[in-house]
């Protein structure tokens, strides 16, 4: 199976990390998003719109969007699960992941494209005000994983699942990229970081 990706990108780090985990070696393509590679033909017609990861499969079947491919992979590999075993524990991951893309995702997205990187590029005319809004609902998410995390070991329960994945890329491309590395004063949201980050799958990504 081959991943198209870019390696600086958070979401097909997700489904490097997740297929990791199952122990699946993905053949990985990079493409130049700064050249335009997805807006190529012969990339739109695996995914029209546009974007990373892709995950095609040996007959030449594309799936897009990174929970989708997820979604897949878990099929393929059951264990260990990371979208929950019971329906309580699934809809309890499902809840938070969502959290995590809905409410972190387009906070750190508004602060990154509307931030100096981004600008330099040429590619969006960026809006100041809507850099701040972003990098301060960031900060508001971030002190409120931290308090979750005082009551609980991972984002979703008492085990490692698709939603401290999903939490940690963001964090890690927010730091990186964004200028939105979290307070140093957030310890419980610290050392949930240092814990999921020496996990084997996400040393090697």
């Amino acid at each position: 199976m081959k991943l198209y990706s870019f390696p600086e990108a958070p979401n097909p780090r997700r489904v490097l990390i997740f297929a990791a985990e199952k122990n699946l070696q993905l053949d990985v393509v990079n493409l130049d998003l700064r050249a335009g590679d997805t807006k190529r033909p012969e990339f739109l017609r695996k995914n029209p719109s546009g974007k990373i990861p892709v995950l095609e499969l040996d007959d030449g079947t594309c799936i897009a969007e990174s929970v989708a491919i997820c979604r897949y992979i878990e099929a393929l590999a059951p264990e260990p699960n990371l979208f929950g075993r019971d329906a309580l524990e699934t809809a309890l991951i499902e809840a938070h992941h969502r959290h995590i893309e809905f409410e972190l995702h387009p906070s750190i997205g508004a602060a990154w494209v509307n931030g100096p990187i981004v600008a330099a590029a040429g590619i969006v005319e960026p809006i100041e005000a809507q850099r701040l809004r972003g990098t301060s609902l960031t900060r508001k998410y971030y002190a409120r994983i931290n308090e979750e995390l005082s009551a609980r070991p991972f984002i979703a329960g008492e085990r490692f699942s698709i939603a401290d994945i999903s939490a940690l890329c963001m964090i890690d491309f927010a730091g990186a990229m964004v200028d939105l590395k979290p307070s140093e004063g957030l310890l419980h949201l610290w050392d949930w970081h240092q814990r999921v980050s020496r996990r084997p799958s996400i040393s090697n990504y």
